[in-house]
């Protein structure tokens, strides 16, 4: 049988968005029940794997000395996927590739120089190419801008929605910290996340808190965020909650007024749609793949003025609370376009164009 391998060793961080990716990529190609050809997985825990999947993939597992070109795996397998374009991974021989391109953000916050390690590290990625695989339009728009693309297929594939079951959590233990009512940020808090855009806009909303889900410990956070609070004299509206589980971030989305993403850089952007699933309006920056993602009934933000985007923020609940069916019916259904079954069969029939 024909052998696809899944370079998947991202999947041992499902905090960030790449593990995210490879693991609901993974399920949505176990849930497809692929017969015509077979899967080898790729990671460092490959057990856990297993339990979930069983027999259904074959798994290889990951050592570090497989980056360096000596020590490259060299079974010839019939295709290769890099879930990743940042991968140091690659195969010993010439085989058909595909490569699935998230975003290019690093060349503004690396280094724009082609020369630099990781644009040549790019380049020799899309030249290894058989085919390349974008998760948004912008994604793809934006390589072409930076980098001559070969001309081999490409393929635009959305990402799925991973949150597709809504907890009932009306007997639920979680203890809220915040009686009043909040706009809700999840992610990461980093600086192309822009929150402390949001604290500043808090000032002009006087009857909202701001609940932020993230890691609190980078540099952004504990400065430009944390600045921010102190100047706008926001502290005791601004609530911290650091990593959620399942439970806690669909509780925040249930219960919250609106979600608020002001992000600068996106290949695509999950939470806004995680977001619509609960008919919650979403407020966007206009910027890189979000009115892509976030579609026409989405707010957007031009700019970054506090009293601007307040004023963007009050307009937009005035039209959501005025055509509020209308508006909760489309957020769930475009919600529910994202989907990672579909997106598995279009990656598998991308692997069979190769073999």
């Amino acid at each position: 049988m024909q052998q696809v391998f899944l370079e998947s060793h991202n999947i041992k961080n499902q905090f960030n968005g790449f593990g995210q990716f490879n693991y609901h990529l993974i399920k949505g190609l176990h849930h497809a029940n692929i017969t015509d050809f077979k899967m080898t997985l790729h990671a460092k825990d490959t057990s856990a794997l297993k339990d979930e999947f069983s027999d259904y993939f074959n798994y290889k597992t990951y050592k570090s000395l497989s980056r360096h070109p000596l020590f490259r795996i060299r079974k010839k397998y019939d295709v290769w996927h890099s879930l990743n374009q940042n991968i140091k991974i690659e195969p010993y021989h010439k085989i058909p590739y595909v490569l699935t391109v998230h975003d290019v953000n690093f060349i503004s916050e690396v280094s724009s120089d082609l020369n630099h390690n990781t644009n040549k590290r790019f380049i020799d990625k899309l030249n290894r190419s058989s085919a390349i695989t974008y998760i948004s339009e912008f994604a793809k728009a934006s390589t072409h801008q930076y980098f001559d693309v070969p001309k081999v297929p490409e393929y635009v594939i959305h990402n799925g929605n991973p949150l597709t079951e809504v907890l009932d959590l009306n007997n639920t233990s979680i203890k809220p910290v915040t009686k009043r009512p909040y706009l809700f940020f999840i992610g990461g808090l980093t600086k192309r996340k822009n929150v402390h855009t949001l604290v500043q806009m808090l000032e002009y909303l006087p009857d909202f808190d701001l609940v932020l889900a993230g890691d609190a410990s980078g540099n952004y956070a504990t400065t430009t965020l944390v600045n921010a609070i102190e100047k706008t004299n926001t502290k005791t509206r601004v609530h911290l909650l650091g990593k959620l589980n399942t439970e806690e971030k669909q509780y925040y989305f249930q219960q919250c007024t609106a979600f608020v993403f002001p992000s600068l850089l996106e290949g695509f952007g999950i939470p806004p749609i995680e977001a619509m699933r609960f008919g919650k309006p979403v407020f966007l920056s206009n910027l890189t793949s979000l009115p892509e993602i976030g579609g026409d009934k989405a707010f957007y933000w031009d700019n970054f003025d506090a009293k601007d985007m307040a004023s963007v923020f009050e307009k937009g609940m005035h039209q959501f609370e005025t055509n509020k069916p209308e508006y909760t019916e489309a957020y769930i259904k475009r919600a529910l376009s994202f989907n990672w079954n579909t997106a598995a069969l279009q990656y598998a029939d991308v692997y069979r164009s190769l073999l």
